[in-house]
């Protein structure tokens, strides 16, 4: 008879890596933040060429307008990307692993949170034009559609290496989660909605997310596993 629950997963390796990684993305991220709080000169100047360089293209293409705002608006919409986590997280549920279920619902609902509240505070405008060729609300820094595509692809992908995947579906779901996190921060950008440190903030925010949930993750399971021997002591 089939059970609902899964095969564990496998054990969590130690956070060293991943704690790592989440301090470097941070640390990038504030360096970021910085900058564009204080308007450095350069980077604003980098912002500008890029945005105004896409801009005038997309004016010229309104082919490709109409391609980057259908992957954009469904295929790397925020509520698609949470879409995708919701599923995992209820499948999880259902098999029997709801600690790591709730572990990833709550590090997906961190990520969104975080996002709004550096946005409010940061309150930086997106870009102007005479012709937009897309409109977009509230602050752009950081940018949610990169913030978003990289804290569900980054835990999804957590998710297949706990459970073990082999080696075919792992390198085509890191590869659908590249091009799925820069083709987003791609779109937000040629579309004139974001400049390219509003989505570079929102992809090194989102890596820095997954990366503290995996380590915290790894932690308490950890301290699960040896928790019988302490007690037997």
């Amino acid at each position: 008879m089939y059970s609902p629950h899964i095969t564990r997963p496998a054990p969590s390796p130690r956070p060293t890596a991943a704690l790592a990684v989440g301090i470097a993305g941070t640390a990038l991220f504030v360096a970021l933040l910085a900058l564009v709080v204080a308007q450095w000169s350069p980077l604003m100047a980098l912002d500008r060429t890029v945005a105004e360089g896409l801009h005038r293209h997309a004016l010229a293409d309104p082919g490709l307008v109409r391609v980057n705002r259908v992957l954009t608006d469904w295929f790397w919409d925020p509520w698609t990307m949470r879409a995708l986590v919701a599923v995992a997280v209820v499948v999880l549920w259902w098999r029997g692993a709801r600690p790591l279920a709730l572990w990833v619902a709550a590090a997906s609902l961190l990520g969104s949170l975080l996002q709004q509240g550096v946005k409010a505070a940061v309150d930086r405008d997106r870009p102007h034009w005479p012709e937009p060729v897309d409109t977009a609300h509230f602050a752009a820094f950081p940018s949610g559609h990169a913030m978003t595509a990289a804290v569900s692809c980054g835990l999804l992908l957590w998710l297949l290496r706990l459970y073990g995947a082999g080696p075919a579906l792992w390198a085509g779901a890191v590869g659908v989660a590249v091009v799925s996190v820069a083709g987003v921060a791609v779109t937000r950008v040629y579309l004139g909605v974001h400049w390219l440190t509003d989505v570079v903030g929102g992809v090194l925010l989102g890596v820095a997310v997954v990366a503290f949930a995996v380590a915290g993750y790894a932690w308490s399971a950890s301290r699960r596993e040896t928790e019988p021997v302490t007690r037997g002591a």
